[in-house]
């Protein structure tokens, strides 16, 4: 019932009636805390809606042929996706994801520690960065960023290896894509043979 100074001295009770704490409660609370979206915001989420199913669909298809893509690649260790058949969920997967189940995937890299940080510093295409669900293709190595600060015992038991790349991919040709991972994986090669005199142990 109190004027409001801040939109002309409004009275909400006497303009809006019944209403008035739904409209003040928008007039003054969403407006201070940024709950209520301009309209330029509202415009971009709109046009990204409009094609989220196309976009998620390239996700998927890119994510499939570079998971299989790594399971070939000898110096790939192992390749975990819930769209993997001896993922444990995915059962659950196949069930809530039946197109896919998205495009977040982690790999083991020959030469541990080593050998992530050497491939991600190599790559060209795909960025080092720790967000997700972006067009581009993100890379991480969690041991050394996210989780840096984890005991080894702590990151044990939360699944995280030295070896752990993780990998957002993005919308980027396959081919592309691979190229980039081939070149990483190559120098990672390379480094773990200088520094130990002899060629690694490839994945089985």
């Amino acid at each position: 019932t109190e004027p409001y100074e801040p939109f002309h001295g409004i009275r909400f009770w006497e303009e809006f009636g019944p209403n008035a704490l739904v409209m003040k409660i928008r007039a003054e609370s969403m407006r201070d805390l940024g709950a209520c979206l301009s309209p330029n915001n509202a415009f971009l989420i709109l046009q990204g809606l409009e094609t989220l199913s196309m976009r998620m669909q390239q996700h998927v298809a890119n994510t499939r042929a570079l998971i299989d893509w790594l399971q070939q690649h000898e110096q790939v260790v192992w390749v975990n996706h819930p769209d993997l058949e001896d993922h444990p969920s995915n059962p659950i997967a196949r069930q809530l994801f039946p197109e896919g189940a998205g495009s977040i995937l982690c790999f083991g890299v020959v030469g541990g520690r080593a050998g992530g940080a050497a491939f991600i510093d190599a790559l060209q295409l795909a960025s080092n960065l720790a967000n997700v669900g972006d067009s581009r293709t993100l890379v991480l190595h969690p041991g050394s960023t996210t989780h840096s600060r984890l005991t080894a015992d702590a990151m044990a038991a939360a699944g995280i290896s030295e070896d752990m790349i993780r990998v957002s991919v993005g919308l980027e040709n396959i081919q592309d894509i691979k190229n980039d991972f081939a070149l990483g994986l190559k120098v990672a090669k390379k480094l773990i043979t200088t520094q130990t005199g002899h060629q690694p142990e490839v994945a089985q």
